[in-house]
């Protein structure tokens, strides 16, 4: 076994290594040279090479998610590092932990018009947990240990992005046998994230309301009991929305709110209006439920979780900073089921909704939206669900999930820019099947997430082709705005059949409902290589029956 010769690299490498991070996906350069040796020298870490730093950074983002514990990334010194920022404001917003290891030039390089030199310290200042400056030479080994230690435990404690630049002077491929160091490993802090505060005063308001609506964001699986479930779903005055990506499933819970919202009266509004409303979980896609419930207050908004909570609604009155688990096993049992028929009356309107969602969609044209219904019935089951965002999150909103899908999609920032990398990154650490639906210029934008190395055959991706940013036409007054088609709408003519080509995938089209069925009855069979199934779908038509959708369902 080698190791660099260099003590900050071993320091780095020692203690990743005893907090349990040992994943590491790491960007060919020179400058990082010393981490890459120590990592991929040890033999007890994972190590990846991915060329493109957007997509390292994606793919590593992916990987945390299914890992739940800190992936890092090896980067060179230069605007390599700003390649990751897209991952890392992501991971932010998204409560992944990521740990980005930058080589640098010594200080004394910095800014004198030396080549691959930009300001690296704080780089991503707006965006990160924390950021550490390490320093060369023996004289302060005690100094980078605090400062890796510190940015570490922080990236495990607060489920986050941190940042450790590192400088390395030449020459920089030199290796020993045995570390010259042994650096002290601080353990990261074990927060039982369990309610500590007096729950008497939220007992008397729950007990007291006979509408409580809770809203259910971005969840792992698994995040609630079956028994929290069933005790909720049994109080005749709890109404729980669920969204796509919340990984919840129940028989009395709603699961496609804007089919149930859209185009309410201002009475019906008023009726839906909550007096407490508790939010669960990540970002909200529905823009719909944002309008309502910020024009139509409740009287409290309680969120739940251990990390920040987002005043979505304007009127955030308290935050309970423990697990979901936690406080639900505690809060219940001090509950008394109140009589009210809000939780009945909200279901009654979502039967009547999705009579008329199975009325309209046999007689609609072909388009993005037949397309979504097709995937959502013949999808395997016990998959992992990976969504691109923009028109495709959207469009799942309007449908059943299985519940043994494990569903993601990147809410934290919503960008298209990363989310086939993100999802040949989780699939590289998932035990199931993993299947990334995008659209065309989500998949195009991040084409670069097919040069790897990583992708299991099993990995399948399911490409809806509009010819251009389809959602804009969906928008409102959108296509009135000058030089629309090419300015917003981006129309292409670009088909995916060459990519496949180039990285050995397996392809396979479609351009009708017809097709799209025949395709999906073999493409998650055993194969040699990885699947991507194109379906072109006409650009035009998607807004007009998108429209006609939502005029049906009232």
């Amino acid at each position: 076994m080698n190791y660099s010769n260099k003590p900050l690299s071993q320091t780095v490498v020692q203690l990743c290594l005893s907090k349990g991070i040992d994943h590491i996906v790491i960007s060919p350069g020179s400058r990082n040279a010393p981490l890459t040796i120590g990592f991929t020298e040890h033999g007890s870490f994972n190590t990846y090479s991915i060329v493109d730093e957007r997509c390292a950074a994606f793919f590593g983002l992916g990987l945390a998610q299914q890992l739940k514990r800190p992936v890092a990334l090896v980067c060179t010194s230069g605007s390599a590092l700003l390649n990751y920022y897209p991952a890392i404001a992501e991971a932010y917003y998204s409560h992944i932990p990521l740990v980005v290891l930058s080589a640098d030039r010594p200080k004394e390089l910095i800014d004198i018009g030396d080549g691959q030199t930009i300001r690296q310290f704080e780089v991503y200042r707006n965006h990160i947990l924390y950021s550490g400056q390490c320093k060369e030479g023996a004289e302060h080994q005690l100094f980078n240990e605090k400062e890796i230690n510190i940015a570490l435990n922080t990236a495990m404690e607060l489920q986050g992005p941190v940042h450790i630049n590192l400088p390395f002077s030449e020459p920089l491929y030199h290796t020993v046998s045995d570390p010259t160091v042994r650096p002290q490993h601080v353990p990261a802090r074990k927060e039982p994230f369990i309610v500590s505060e007096p729950l008497a005063p939220f007992v008397d308001s729950w007990n007291s309301s006979n509408k409580k609506l809770l809203l259910l964001g971005v969840l792992p699986p698994n995040s609630l009991s079956d028994a929290i479930l069933e005790a909720l779903a049994a109080d005749p005055s709890v109404l729980v929305l669920t969204e796509t990506t919340s990984n919840v499933h129940h028989d009395a819970f709603i699961e496609n709110i804007d089919q149930l919202i859209t185009s309410l009266s201002e009475e019906e509004k008023k009726s839906f209006q909550p007096h407490v409303l508790v939010t669960m979980g990540g970002m909200i896609v529905s823009k719909r439920i944002k309008a309502l419930l910020r024009a139509f207050q409740a009287k409290e908004h309680w969120h739940i979780g251990p990390e920040k909570a987002n005043d979505t609604f304007f009127h955030l009155t308290h935050h309970f900073k423990c697990s979901l688990g936690s406080f639900w096993t505690q809060f219940l049992p001090k509950t008394t089921s109140v009589d009210s028929t809000y939780q009945a009356h909200w279901n009654t309107i979502r039967q009547r909704r999705q009579d008329r969602h199975h009325h309209f969609l046999p007689t609609a044209a072909y388009s993005d939206l037949t397309v979504f219904q097709v995937l959502f019935e013949q999808l395997s089951e016990n998959i992992d669900l990976q969504l691109a965002n923009s028109a495709t999150i959207r469009y799942s909103q309007l449908f059943s999930m299985h519940s043994s899908w494990h569903v993601y999609c990147n809410r934290g920032t919503s960008g298209i820019d990363g989310s086939t990398s993100t999802a040949i990154g989780a699939a590289a650490a998932s035990t199931r099947t993993t299947v990334c639906i995008t659209g065309d210029l989500s998949f195009f934008y991040d084409s670069n997430a097919l040069w790897n190395h990583y992708i299991p055959a099993s990995f399948r991706i399911i490409l809806i082709n509009n010819s251009g940013g389809g959602i804009f036409r969906i928008l409102p007054h959108a296509k009135k705005a000058a030089q629309f088609e090419t300015f917003f709408e981006t129309q292409h003519q670009l088909t995916a059949k060459p990519l496949a080509d180039l990285y050995q995938w397996g392809y396979r089209k479609a351009e009708s409902l017809e097709e799209v069925k025949a395709s999906l009855d073999t493409f998650f069979e055993v194969t040699d290589r990885p699947l991507l199934l194109e379906i072109h779908t006409p650009a035009k038509a998607n807004d007009l029956v998108l429209q006609a959708y939502f005029d049906a369902l009232y």
